[in-house]
């Protein structure tokens, strides 16, 4: 293999639109940039996906002579990049609430095989982070719950579940994404947590993980200064890639970076020199996940590093021999018959089985009466943070109004001081008030 075609097959790009563009074509070509991540943006239907995936595989396979991983983040629940008509198993911590950790093996396994029956073969999923910080924007509900154990249970099930659906599948946001209250899309999180603490919190998810089998681990752009204090984030440190993940906890798997263009790694580092710093980190699979020529530069950067000796030769060989024993493995592995209206109803019983009734009086349900009035915000799903990706949005009131009687109006997500007064006065008309809240502890105006 050529530098170029070594370091291609490290890189992960990012197009727009739901087919082969100019600019990828291109990077393919030139760079033999060898992996792909899908959005929601590429996506239009089940059928659109499936050709695409097959434009992707054949483009790849004739400019590197290997197979492509086509990556999504399809965690299930608000995290999702596929459209309506598929999918869409509940997310980790409504899994959680079922109490039985086999609903989450049957919703990976789901997953994994409609996944691998549209082309994609490499889920960025399950979330291992343990939700311990209330105030965290950005991990909340896509973790399993609030103690190591109970993340490391139901984090398993995920994990069998999505391989045994014929997907690769991963363990993110290594070391811990759980106790932040800043979001790495947008800043530099700092985790400043002494070690031991790390050890009973954030790494036991991950140890867990490693002995249940788990392919891959995702790294976090955060600073961790009790496992590195040089001021670089995990995904950047070698002593947290290399010395930690790959000596101390003995992972012989992939390591993927998470997005190298987002603002915690672009604002503070630059992207282009953060995939250097991922590289000789340690991380096998290094993403740019949005702007397509960027994986070019990234790749031309990488060969003179490579060349004057800034990256190191063997270990660059090892982690491609890695990488393509992980998709030869991939490859060996069939199809299963995916069967859309058996998986439908699979999955409505799994979304049945996460309602959860937190707290019921002992004199029973409250009798709303005859006219209640039922608030609540629009729910959607998420793309990436902040994007909507629903065509169809879900309205709570609406749909309690329909089930309950009386009427049912949808608030903004924030709604003002005037606009909640208007709707005290309003329900004095009304039998009771039913309120349904979305992400309330990040809009506490709701409340």
């Amino acid at each position: 293999m050529t530098d170029l075609e070594r370091i291609g097959q490290r890189l992960v790009t990012g197009f727009p639109g739901t087919a082969l563009t100019p600019e990828l074509v291109q990077v393919v070509k030139e760079y033999k940039i060898g992996n792909i991540i899908l959005f929601r943006e590429n996506i239009a239907s089940a059928d659109q996906l499936r050709t695409l995936c097959a434009d992707l595989q054949t483009l790849i396979r004739s400019e590197t002579g290997h197979d492509a991983f086509i990556m999504i983040d399809q965690e299930g629940g608000a995290v999702t990049r596929l459209p309506e008509s598929c999918i869409n198993v509940p997310g980790s911590m409504a899994l959680a609430a079922t109490g039985d950790p086999e609903t989450t093996y049957l919703a990976g396994k789901l997953t994994g095989e409609e996944l691998r029956s549209l082309g994609v073969n490499f889920n960025l999923a399950p979330s291992v982070d343990v939700n311990c910080n209330p105030a965290n924007p950005i991990i909340g509900v896509r973790s399993y719950g609030d103690t190591p154990a109970t993340v490391a249970k139901y984090a398993a099930g995920m994990i069998r579940g999505l391989q045994d659906g014929g997907v690769l599948c991963l363990a993110k946001h290594f070391p811990g994404h759980g106790d932040t209250s800043l979001d790495s899309h947008l800043t530099l999180p700092c985790v400043d947590k002494p070690r031991d603490e790390l050890e009973r919190m954030e790494l036991a998810p991950f140890r867990a993980a490693i002995a249940d089998g788990v392919p891959a681990i995702m790294t976090a752009h955060i600073l961790f200064p009790a496992l590195d204090d040089s001021g670089v984030p995990a995904t950047m440190s070698r002593r947290i890639v290399t010395g930690l993940l790959r000596g101390e906890m003995s992972f012989t798997g992939l390591v993927t970076s998470d997005c190298m263009e987002m603002q915690a790694v672009q604002k503070f580092f630059g992207s282009v020199n953060g995939v250097l710093a991922a590289m000789n980190a340690g991380v096998d699979l290094v993403l740019l996940s949005h702007t397509t020529l960027l994986s070019g530069e990234a790749a031309k950067a990488a060969a003179e590093a490579l060349q004057s000796g800034k990256l190191d030769r063997k270990e660059m060989e090892e982690s491609v021999d890695r990488i393509l024993a992980a998709k030869a493995k991939l490859a060996a592995v069939p199809a299963a018959a995916f069967d859309a209206d058996q998986a439908a109803a699979l999955n409505d019983k799994l979304l049945r089985a996460t309602i959860t009734e937190v707290h019921v009086p002992k004199a029973g349900r409250p009798n709303v009466g005859g006219h209640p009035l039922c608030l609540g915000c629009q729910v959607y799903r998420t793309g990436l943070v902040g994007n909507v990706v629903d065509d169809v949005q879900q309205s709570f009131p609406v749909m309690m109004a329909k089930a309950l009687g009386g009427d049912g109006f949808t608030t903004p997500i924030d709604p003002s001081e005037d606009e909640i007064y208007e709707w005290v006065r309003r329900a004095e008309s009304y039998t009771s008030i039913v309120i349904g809240t979305y992400n309330g502890h990040l809009h506490p105006q709701q409340l």
